[in-house]
């Protein structure tokens, strides 16, 4: 099993992570039409980082833009865990309505750009970002908001033990 610990290396991002409170397993839902579909937090197969020959790239986030009238553009938006990994949307993705974007580990073609339902951007790193174990994952929008919030454990939120997880439909 994977644990990870990370050392926060900035003044602004080790202020705000001590100004995080518990969230529960299902956060109270935010005003955002941007919120985590679901994440595949442990990849199937023994975990391995190698760029080439790892599974990395089988572990993802999927971003969905629920909004029945407005396109989102992910420019600007990262996504984060607990321990401050992040990923951030550096170029325009707009996410059309109830277009969703699966954001994997690993390298691949797409990433950081393009638009389209079932898109995929790659974080161009092969480091896990997710715990197998348990985490919480922030979506945050380009002004400093949070999108969306849902913390996980193996244990409580995986009822098949598949390593995916469910938020919003």
């Amino acid at each position: 099993m994977r644990i990870r610990t990370a050392a926060v290396a900035t003044t602004a991002v080790a202020g705000a992570l001590a100004t995080l409170t518990a969230v529960p397993a299902h956060a109270a839902e935010y005003t955002s039409a941007l919120k985590v579909r679901g994440v595949q937090y442990d990849a199937p197969g023994r975990d391995s980082n190698k760029c080439f020959t790892g599974n990395t790239h089988q572990e993802y986030l999927t971003v969905k833009n629920y909004s029945p009238t407005k396109t989102v553009n992910l420019k600007g938006y990262v996504v984060e865990d607990t321990v401050g990994n992040r990923f951030v949307f550096e170029a325009d993705h707009y996410l059309q309505l109830r277009d969703y974007v699966k954001l994997r580990g690993g390298s691949g073609s797409g990433s950081g750009s393009g638009s389209g339902k079932n898109s995929v951007v790659y974080r161009d790193n092969c480091n896990f970002i997710w715990n197998n174990d348990k985490d919480t994952i922030y979506p945050v929008k380009p002004t400093g908001s949070r999108a969306d919030a849902h913390a996980y454990t193996k244990r409580g939120s995986d009822r098949d033990g598949n390593g995916y997880i469910s938020f919003h439909k």
